[in-house]
């Protein structure tokens, strides 16, 4: 197998896209911590797994080129 200019190229977006989607969240630290604490860990819960949704088909792209 031949590498590709995929797998270094996307391993550096994800970790650019981690960084910048860390530091949205990082900025609504402020006003979440306002709120009742169960709504804290809910929104925590949802932003910690949301980041995963796109993941699968993406590794996918730097895998194969393909989008499915």
């Amino acid at each position: 197998m031949k590498p590709t200019w995929r797998k270094p190229v996307g391993t550096l977006a994800l970790l650019t896209a981690v960084l910048v989607y860390t530091v949205l969240i990082v900025a609504l630290v402020e006003p979440i911590s306002a709120w009742p604490v169960l709504a804290q860990t809910a929104i925590y819960a949802v932003l910690g797994t949301v980041w995963l949704l796109p993941l699968r088909r993406y590794l996918i792209w730097m895998e194969t080129g393909r989008w499915r």
